[in-house]
């Protein structure tokens, strides 16, 4: 395991940005701190006032989210968490997706409805993203035990699989979570509640409903190779309680092995260079996952802040003009207040310094 060197603690402040990318920095209080290694910089790039708990409308940040992505464009997708606690109470969330464009933002509740994206959804996660603009989401209904995988694009959202059974039948989805999806359009979907992982042919149709057993799957990512990677609760009930959580590997023959037992991955996530990212809610860190089943530590959140959600930027010619291409975008827990969150962007030279960090271990 590699210990943190060479990093510095870099206060976090706030920023959005304008139209066309063009970066606006605002002055006020740092809202948190990250240990960064040399080279990297990071920013709030999605805040908000007015949503906290307790409806005093004083916290900042934005409504409880845990699941993210990036289309080609640069513009970010995000999804509040299933439950949310508002004046002491736990209700159901039916609510559109946020759509952010390049820049960022900061959310008011007077300007929320201009960040809606898509239909209202039960319990709404964001799964993938398919050749840069296909949205994959993925919902369920807690009563009923049903979940729905959905596609949408521009705003509409189309049935892919899942859904009520024909009589007689036990459904295909009870509450599925993570989304992978193949280079040639094919799809991998995380059942929780089942505890498998189905394929999809890209028109959704079931190639396997077992392709995989897992207890209590998560998060799901490819890698260049089309192996699939998995992220697994194990015997914890949530990423905020404490595992033993699994990280394994399945190749693109099927065959399965656990690469590493331990954290609870709150989100996975493959860099630029192919490199496991994973998000450890737990220790307020994020780390890199070798074939080997070694951990590379990265970077490490302080003052109780935690990472719930990653997703990086593909990089395109639109990332490219924009300066966001290969970024790190976290969604980030303030001092244990799960309610509300904010998005930090990442930048620097994450692989070279998996590289680097992985060849001063041997």
């Amino acid at each position: 395991m590699c210990v943190f060197s060479n990093i510095r603690r870099a206060s976090i402040t706030w920023w959005v940005g304008a139209a066309m990318g063009v970066l606006l920095l605002a002055s006020g209080r740092a809202t948190a701190e990250i240990e960064l290694p040399s080279g990297f910089t990071a920013r709030v790039y999605v805040t908000g006032d007015g949503f906290d708990a307790n409806g005093a409308g004083t916290g900042r940040g934005i409504p409880s989210t845990s699941t993210l992505t990036v289309d080609r464009s640069g513009a970010l997708y995000l999804a509040r968490t299933g439950r949310r606690y508002f004046a002491g109470s736990e209700v159901e969330d039916i609510w559109p997706l946020y759509r952010i464009p390049v820049g960022g933002a900061r959310i008011t509740p007077d300007t929320e409805a201009s960040f809606l994206y898509g239909p209202p959804l039960p319990n709404a996660q964001i799964g993938a993203m398919r050749d840069g603009r296909e949205l994959f989401v993925t919902t369920y209904d807690r009563e009923r035990k049903l979940g729905v995988l959905y596609r949408i694009v521009d705003g509409r959202a189309e049935f892919v699989a899942g859904g009520t059974p024909e009589r007689g039948r036990p459904p295909l989805l009870r509450q599925p979570e993570g989304v992978a999806v193949a280079a040639g359009g094919g799809s991998y979907v995380a059942d929780r509640a089942e505890g498998v992982i189905v394929r999809l042919d890209p028109t959704g149709r079931v190639l396997d409903p077992r392709f995989v057993a897992v207890t209590r799957p998560r998060v799901l990512a490819l890698d260049g190779s089309g192996s699939l990677w998995i992220g697994s609760d194990g015997s914890a009930e949530a990423p905020w309680q404490q595992g033993p959580g699994e990280i394994l590997e399945v190749t693109p023959e099927g065959a399965s092995r656990v690469v590493m037992r331990g954290p609870v991955a709150q989100a996975i996530g493959m860099s630029p260079g192919g490199h496991l990212i994973v998000a450890d809610r737990q220790s307020g860190q994020l780390f890199a996952v070798t074939r080997e089943g070694g951990r590379i530590d990265l970077l490490r959140f302080t003052d109780g802040d935690a990472p719930r959600g990653l997703a990086f930027a593909p990089i395109t010619p639109e990332t490219q003009r924009a300066g966001i291409a290969g970024d790190l975008f976290v969604v980030v827990i303030h001092r244990g207040a799960f309610a509300i969150n904010e998005v930090l962007r990442i930048s620097g030279p994450l692989d070279e310094l998996i590289r680097a960090r992985r060849a001063s271990a041997r």
